[in-house]
C-alpha cells in the first residue's frame, strides 16, 4: 500500500467518526487516537526538513548530572569542551549540572569573544535543577522524545562520557540510528571504561550467541576510547571532512 493510499484510508476511517457523542467512550477514544496519529504524520513530515548548513561543526556531549566539580572526570570533560571550542566547535549538552555543566563551562572559558555557542537542550521535570550558568542558548522540551530528536537535528558528532540511565538511553538511541542508517557519517565516541564494557556485553550477548541478535559490524559503530586526546583526534578528522563538504 502506498503512502497516499494509506492516508486516504485514514481519511475514510476518520470520516466515519463524525458526530460522535461524548457519552460513547469507545468512539470518543477512537476520534482522539485518529487525531493523534494525524498529528504525528504532520510532525514526521516536518522533521524530514533538515536544518540549513551550520557555520560551525557542532558536538553534543552526553553525561551525568550527578558528578561534582573538581573531580577528575569533570576536569576531563571541561578540557574536552575547551579543546573542541578552540577548534571552532559549538558545544551542546542537556544543559544541567554535573558533566553537562563541565562541557558548557569548558566552551565558555575557551570562547571569551563569544563567537561560538554553548547550548543546552532541556526537558521539563519536577525535580530537575535549573540550567547550569554556562548555557548561552537554551531550548526547553516537555518530553524526552522531542528532546532526543532535537539533539539529532542540531549535532554533527556525539561524545558519551560517564553517566547513568539517561545517558545510556541517549547513547543507545544514537547507536541504533546509526545501525539502521537514519544517521550517516556521524561519529559516536564513547569515553571511559564503562562504555567499552557495555560494548563487550553487547558483543557477548548479541553477536557471540545463538541466535545472533546483531551483526558483528554493529559493534564497531561506537568508537570507544580511553582518553580525551583520542576523542579529540577522531573529532578533528571528522570536522575536517565536514569542512571540506561545506566548502564545496
Amino acid at each position: 500500500m502506498s503512502e497516499n493510499q494509506s492516508l486516504n484510508s485514514n481519511d475514510r476511517a476518520f470520516e466515519k467518526l463524525n458526530n460522535v457523542s461524548v457519552s460513547d467512550g469507545e468512539a470518543t477514544f477512537k476520534v482522539i487516537e485518529e487525531a493523534v496519529l494525524r498529528l504525528w504524520e504532520v510532525v514526521n513530515g516536518l522533521t524530514t526538513i533538515r536544518p540549513p548548513k551550520r557555520e560551525n561543526y557542532r558536538v553534543t556531549i552526553f553525561g551525568s548530572a550527578r558528578i561534582g566539580k573538581d573531580t577528575p572526570i569533570y576536569n576531563d570533560v571541561k578540557l574536552l569542551a575547551t579543546e573542541l571550542t578552540a577548534m571552532g566547535c559549538d558545544i551542546v549538552t542537556g544543559g544541567g549540572p554535573g558533566l553537562m555543566e563541565a562541557a558548557n563551562e569548558g566552551s565558555v572559558i575557551a570562547d571569551p569573544e563569544d563567537k561560538l555557542k554553548s547550548i543546552g537542550i532541556r526537558v521539563a521535570l519536577e525535580f530537575e535543577q535549573n540550567p547550569n550558568p554556562f548555557v548561552e542558548q537554551i531550548y526547553q522540551h516537555r518530553t524526552f522524545f522531542s528532546r532526543l530528536h532535537h539533539f539529532i537535528l542540531v549535532s554533527d558528532a556525539f561524545v558519551v562520557v560517564p553517566g547513568g540511565i539517561g545517558t545510556t538511553l541517549e547513547a543507545l538511541m544514537i547507536w541504533q540510528l546509526l545501525q539502521v542508517r537514519q544517521l550517516n557519517h556521524t561519529p559516536l565516541i564513547m569515553l571511559g571504561e564503562m562504555w567499552s564494557d557495555l560494548r563487550n556485553w553487547a558483543t557477548k550477548y548479541m553477536v557471540n550467541s545463538e541466535p545472533k541478535l546483531a551483526k558483528e559490524n554493529d559493534m564497531n559503530i561506537p568508537q570507544c576510547v580511553d582518553t580525551v586526546e583520542e576523542a579529540i583526534a577522531i573529532l578533528r578528522q571528522s570536522q575536517g571532512q565536514w569542512k571540506s563538504k561545506t566548502d564545496v
